[in-house]
């Protein structure tokens, strides 16, 4: 349940430029409420809280925005094609931003690991972030998001494409390999869901 502290003044502004509907707050404390697809906002004197089962898209409009993040990336497959996941982790300066990984059914290693990039990037994009460095241990998706790889496979093309169009809405970003043991947390959360499924 993440908090926010913030002037929930310019939090709610922020909140219905974004079209987003704010309601009077349940009980004398809460100062205003609004909801968007899964998740409640409730603004208190200094901070909102966010619940819900996906608090990142209200989250990204409360936040101040903008800035520099790390987007790690990965994804598992047991077999390929088989049962596979995603775990992504935004980092800013103040440490972990957020972070997930959950199933996606049937999937190749190769997909799943375009399906973990996309959704890093989508959920950096939500936070407002300007400028994203993404680090994935995927040498093969990285050299083809970067174009120095071609792209055989329809799909993956098509990925790649999704990929490319959501990194265009950054000012900058740049897009490297690292070793496995530098996307960890990516790659534990990835196999954690696995493990949960």
């Amino acid at each position: 349940m993440p908090t926010v502290e913030c002037d929930v003044d310019q939090a709610r502004e922020r909140l219905e430029a974004a079209g987003v509907e704010i309601r009077p707050g349940n009980t004398d404390h809460e100062q205003w409420r609004a909801e968007r697809g899964d998740a409640t906002a409730v603004a208190y004197d200094d901070k909102v809280v966010i619940q819900g089962a996906n608090p990142v898209e209200l989250e990204g409009v409360i936040r101040d925005g903008g800035g520099r993040a790390h987007v790690y990336f990965d994804g598992a497959c047991r077999g390929n094609p088989g049962p596979s996941a995603v775990g992504w982790v935004i980092v800013s300066g103040d440490g972990i931003v957020a972070e997930g990984g959950h199933t996606i059914g049937r999937a190749t290693n190769n997909q799943a690991e375009y399906e973990a990039l996309i959704e890093g990037v989508s959920v950096a994009s939500d936070y407002g972030f300007d400028e994203i460095d993404v680090r994935g241990d995927s040498e093969l998706i990285v050299k083809q998001v970067r174009g120095e790889w071609d792209t055989n496979d329809p799909d993956l093309r098509e990925y790649r494409v999704t990929v490319r169009e959501l990194l265009m809405d950054f000012d900058e970003w740049s897009l490297e390999h690292v070793p496995r043991e530098i996307n960890d947390r990516a790659d534990e959360l990835a196999n954690e869901a696995l493990d949960d499924a």
